[in-house]
């Protein structure tokens, strides 16, 4: 080795630096003074200072941070980061089946499902951090992303490159192609006792506990702050491998990224066990071990070992069947409830909040706890003035755990103040929930089997605005191009638009005002601003994509509404069948539930959506403002069948009045005006079962119930009136069901969804019994398989189409 060689030496040190730092930040074993790291980074910081294009991307120099962003970029993940199903268990109870009821239940479903009796896992504990994805090319770390929503992340690189736990190469000199790496970001105990120690000299804020800083040290813009923080790592799956063998356990993965220069736990919290009681014993013993453990764990994680087992049993909605996560208990303290409020959430649940006096709770203080919603509350009796006991409910959300009945405040007994009078009643009354929005003054409304209550207003509701406005500028929906999430959060904050009907009174002077307010509140001076420029492009855009939006198709109308229950399906069957925005505003329930796939959960919905006063003045002005649905027309002449008076009757939830009794009715009774005009007598003597009709007068004398039938009666008249004059030719598909997998040739699947709905069939997303066709392109999946199994039709792109005639 020449030591003039600057190349040469580069290299040379940038090796060392980096096994250096892996002994001392990954082993905690180092093998040179503090000195002599820092004074071979000096060295290593000149060549590199002279040389610049001699830098490599591995170089320990980038640990120390860059230049600030001015936002993370979107970073789509190619294997979805999935969260686990939680196991709870309670360590006050005697048994092992009774402590750890739910842990028996999962190794039971797990040994079930692979018809096996005894099945290995993997014990890991849970690490109280931020869960992270490091992607590796030829062995060299080129990105690291949040989990974010699981789908879509941010681009967390640059931070990342800073946090020495980490290699930014791998220690193999046959590195792997790719490899998905995913792991936790997490800040050690001790970094955390100093981090607050530092921040209180300079005069800063201290932080809560390690996760709050490990989380906020990772999203910071500015990477040199991050590289200031010491956070640490420690990996817990692989997501990808390209060009290298996958192992074939879970415990040889984790071995493998040891290997690799990836800090995993220490042996002893990732032991291999069999059975539910070993499970059990590691969960008792690290939950002993918790407190002195280097870092924050909030429980521990089991996964099946073998990675054939896992494929074998695959996933359950967004979780995998073959792990859980094991929650410790929350810690709980007292305190007093000193008021009950509503929060109103973005999608408009209401959920009653306990205001409380401070307590220390699980590491922070404590001044809210979640009520959940009205049935919680009346079931634990929690009122004003009771002290309670309060949980970090997975060492995360507070919530009131239960009541301390003996310290209950009381009214004074009238029998003197030492003696007990039985009679007494409490001082504060027993909880219930508002029936009118506390933000909006809509109606509540909650339906039936459903816990959480929900405000009525989704158009005008200022909690929901923010949530209304992005799912009105959906893709699916308006698809208001340009009109991002940021955008719509600093429109709402800054009160530049109230309601959806204000994006189309936006001018260019509004938009250009809310991005300079936006960016003096964040700090931020964009380059252009800094050249004395003023960007006006994007607010052009986005004015074009606003005004382009005004012509939308009424399904895709009605589906960015926000309807509950109402999505890109029930919106077609609203637009196809009715035909008019005006029909569906003014359908009562009963009428919408006579539609098909339309039950009576979804028609009362939409039914109290339009009832809703706030909904209609908002409405009037999104019509008001120029938008227009551009597809309108006369309802279906299939409608008709649906207007039967017996049908009708049958679906208004008139107590014993089943379709075949509607029918015996209508043949006695002309019209639903004319039953509305009967006295109770006539009722009652009306040729049905005496349960019936007797059940039929006491609906009729009920309020409102007579004029409801009449502006049924009228509505019917005039959606008759308004059919056209010839019925329409049946469809090709009409009442047929068709399942797509796969890809196609030349049609993407939402156009082959379009030609099939608009031939009158219906796209499913599942296979089964009922299903008349499946249409399959490449590297279709287990769809095809079932449908196969079932002996239901297969098409190709070319047979869909000679299907449809084109």
């Amino acid at each position: 080795m020449s030591l003039t060689d600057p190349a040469t030496r580069l290299a040379e040190l940038t090796e060392l630096l980096n096994r250096y730092g892996y002994e001392y930040y990954v082993l905690d074993a180092p093998s040179v003074p503090d000195a002599e790291y820092d004074r071979l980074l000096r060295e290593l910081e000149a060549i590199e200072h002279s040389h610049p294009g001699l830098k490599r991307p591995d170089s320990p120099t980038v640990r120390i941070g860059g230049e600030p962003l001015s936002a993370f970029e979107q970073v789509t993940h190619a294997v979805p980061m999935l969260s686990l199903n939680n196991a709870f268990s309670d360590l006050t109870l005697e048994t092992l089946a009774e402590r750890h009821a739910e842990l028996i239940a999962f190794d039971e479903r797990v040994r079930k499902g692979l018809g096996v009796a005894t099945v290995e896992y993997v014990a890991e504990p849970k690490f109280d951090g931020l869960a992270i994805s490091l992607l590796y090319r030829n062995g060299v770390l080129v990105q690291a992303a949040t989990r974010g929503d699981g789908v879509t992340g941010e681009n967390v690189t640059e931070n990342v490159r800073t946090v020495r736990a980490i290699p930014l190469r791998l220690n193999t000199a046959a590195p792997p192609a790719l490899l998905e790496v995913r792991g936790e970001v997490l800040m050690l105990k001790r970094d955390f006792e100093q981090l607050n120690v530092d921040q209180l000299a300079r005069g800063d804020k201290a932080f809560a506990n390690p996760r709050n800083a490990a989380a906020g040290s990772l999203r910071q813009l500015d990477s040199k702050i991050t590289a200031r923080r010491r956070l640490s790592f420690f990996a817990y799956a692989i997501a990808q491998v390209d060009g290298a063998a996958w192992p074939d356990s879970h415990a040889a993965e984790l071995s493998w990224l040891a290997e690799l220069g990836l800090p995993v736990p220490e042996a002893s919290l990732r032991p291999r066990l069999n059975g539910v009681a070993e499970l059990a014993a590691y969960y008792e013993q690290v939950h002993q071990r918790r407190a002195g453990l280097p870092f924050d764990i909030d429980g521990v994680v089991y996964k099946v070992n073998r990675l054939d087992q896992q494929d074998e049993l695959g996933f359950v909605s967004r979780a995998p069947r073959w792990a859980i996560a094991h929650k410790f208990p929350a810690e709980e303290a007292l305190t007093v409830v000193e008021s009950i409020d509503v929060q109103v959430g973005r999608t408009g649940a209401l959920t009653p909040v306990a205001r409380l006096q401070p307590v220390f709770v699980g590491g922070v203080t404590v001044t809210n706890a979640t009520l959940h919603n009205e049935d919680e509350v009346r079931r634990k009796d929690v009122r004003v003035g009771d002290t309670v006991v309060v949980r970090r409910a997975g060492d995360v959300i507070p919530e009131v755990v239960s009541v301390v009945l003996e310290r209950r405040p009381m009214r004074p007994s009238t029998g003197g103040a030492d003696l007990f009078d039985p009679a007494e009643e409490p001082l504060y009354p027993a909880y219930r929930l508002p029936n009118r929005c506390p933000v909006c003054g809509s109606h509540v409304v909650r339906e039936e089997g459903e816990a959480v209550a929900r405000c009525s207003g989704g158009l005008i509701c200022r909690a929901q605005r923010s949530q209304a406005i992005q799912h009105f500028a959906g893709r699916r929906m308006m698809d208001i191009e340009g009109l991002g999430e940021r955008y719509i959060e600093n429109l709402v904050d800054l009160e530049y638009v109230n309601s959806v009907a204000d994006l189309y009174t936006l001018t260019l002077d509004d938009l250009l005002e809310m991005k300079r307010r936006a960016d003096e509140r964040d700090g931020v001076v964009p380059e252009t601003v800094q050249q004395g420029k003023i960007a006006t492009k994007w607010a052009e855009n986005l004015l074009a994509g606003i005004a382009a939006s005004k012509t939308p198709p009424l399904a895709r109308l009605l589906f960015a509404l926000g309807i509950r229950h109402v999505g890109e399906s029930t919106g077609k069957t609203l637009a196809d069948w009715l035909g008019r925005l005006d029909y569906v505003r003014r359908a009562p329930a009963a009428l919408l539930a006579a539609l098909p796939d339309i039950g009576a959960v979804v028609a009362d919905a939409i039914a109290e959506f339009f009832a809703e006063p706030n909904n209609e003045v908002g409405l009037d002005a999104l019509l008001a403002a120029g938008v227009a649905p551009q597809d309108e027309h006369a309802p279906s002449p299939r409608l008709a069948e649906r207007l039967e008076p017996a049908l009708l009757l049958a679906k208004l939830g008139i107590p014993k009045l089943t379709e075949i009794r509607a029918q015996q009715l209508t043949a006695q009774v002309n019209g639903l005006a004319a039953l509305a005009g009967l006295e109770r007598r006539q009722v009652i003597g009306l040729s049905l079962p005496a349960e019936v009709v007797n059940a039929l007068a006491d609906w009729l004398d009920g309020a409102g119930h007579r004029e409801q039938l009449v502006a049924l009666d009228a509505l019917r008249a005039e959606l008759l009136a308004a059919l056209p004059a010839e019925s329409a030719a049946a469809q090709v598909l009409d009442g047929k069901t068709l399942v797509l997998t796969g890809t196609l040739p030349t049609l993407s699947r939402d156009q082959a969804k379009a030609l099939i709905e608009a031939a009158g069939g219906k796209v499913a997303g599942s296979v089964s019994k009922k299903t008349d066709y499946v249409v399959a392109g490449e590297a279709a999946g287990s769809k095809l398989s079932k449908a196969e199994e079932l002996g239901v039709p297969v098409l190709d792109e070319a047979g869909l189409k000679a299907l449809l005639g084109n």
